[in-house]
């Protein structure tokens, strides 16, 4: 029913390796939750010897703009696997908006794992389906997340209309790119993050009119993270592109003679990217120790490394502290502490909330 996707570059936009890590600026963030985080990853990996040598698959259900990153750690784990118990694991993609991969595992994809940019989703799972337990956070290192992203801006070669911050992004003429906070974890955490800045130098009225304006300057509403890009990017709509801090350092690879630059604004939100097992798939797939140890293995080192490479922001607070240079400093509100969490969050987006009382869908 749901086609499991090649790990591939998306339509339209070629794919390019990570350059090195270059050093760079520090930026504070969350440290580690407790002292043991090698113990427990240590312990994890541990499992290993337990299984057999014989030939297994995982299917890996992730969020459009993981696709590069996947690309390169999938082969990764395999050869630390393959070295460690003899195996040959093959590991699969699918990819897509986060909110609609979740709909996907809900409605039958045979994911063994998941790797979001929201816990909504996985909690999604959780309460609809109940293939992953509700303790999901507790059963990895920091709290099931890996690495961490943010929400910048992007703007063409020059960036003529002069934008600095959020309250640039509402001047006449502007035109801007978010995909769709209904479907994209990446469209919600930037509607969230535009609420928050205006917030902060006001109140939830005043909010709401900059976000309604916001939204008013929007010309496309692609369903993911992905498909926006493809629409600045390569169809050359839009002012502003409002997505993921390593989606647009990855289009300025991919883009060079394209100029894009990078804006990073005054204020933006924390975008954790949680993992966890859908532990009902992987014991019927009988997949489940390889399951958690792939997904222990992005704590690794090794997979830290990678995922700086490829400007997620570590959560290993050695690794960052190694490439602190390469993200820039700017105050990140959490959705905890800016809106109470996710429950609380979503009724901005579910069916009649403040979202859908905007008025300003394209």
């Amino acid at each position: 029913m749901y086609p499991v996707e090649p790990d591939q570059g998306a339509s339209g936009l070629p794919v390019g390796a990570a350059p090195p890590p270059p050093p760079m600026r520090r930026i504070g963030q969350r440290p580690p939750h407790g002292a043991s985080l090698h113990g427990r990853l240590l312990l994890m990996l541990l499992l290993v010897g337990t299984l057999s040598a014989g030939d297994a698959s995982l299917l890996n259900a992730s969020y459009d703009v993981t696709r590069e990153f996947y690309q390169q750690f999938n082969p990764l784990f395999s050869a630390h696997w393959k070295a460690d118990t003899g195996q040959t694991v093959t590991i699969n993609q699918s990819h897509g908006g986060s909110s609609a991969q979740a709909r996907a595992v809900i409605d039958g994809l045979q994911a063994d794992v998941v790797s979001f940019n929201q816990a909504l989703d996985i909690d999604l799972i959780a309460d609809k389906a109940q293939l992953i337990p509700h303790d999901w956070p507790q059963r990895l290192p920091e709290h099931s997340v890996p690495f961490t992203s943010t929400i910048l801006f992007l703007v063409r070669k020059g960036n003529p209309k002069g934008i600095s911050d959020w309250g640039d992004l509402i001047k006449a003429d502007t035109g801007v790119i978010i995909p769709n906070p209904k479907t994209s974890g990446n469209g919600r955490y930037s509607y969230l993050a535009a609420w928050a800045a205006a917030r902060a130098k006001g109140d939830d009225a005043a909010a709401r009119a900059y976000v309604t304006a916001l939204f008013s300057h929007v010309l496309v509403l692609d369903a993911g993270g992905r498909g926006a890009t493809t629409t600045f990017a390569t169809r050359g709509i839009g002012d502003v592109l409002l997505t993921f801090e390593n989606e647009i350092h990855l289009i300025q690879q991919e883009f060079p003679a394209e100029g894009f630059t990078a804006v990073v604004p005054s204020l933006s939100i924390l975008a954790e990217n949680p993992v966890a097992v859908v532990e009902t798939v992987a014991a019927k797939h009988g997949t489940t120790e390889l399951a958690h140890a792939y997904l222990a293995y992005l704590f690794s080192d090794a997979g830290q490394e990678l995922a700086a490479a490829h400007w997620f922001r570590p959560r290993v607070a050695a690794v960052l502290s190694r490439h602190a240079e390469r993200f820039p400093a700017l105050t990140l509100v959490t959705i905890d502490q800016g809106f109470g969490g996710w429950a609380k969050a979503q009724l901005h987006f579910a069916p009649g909330g403040t979202y859908d009382q905007l008025g300003t869908s394209p």
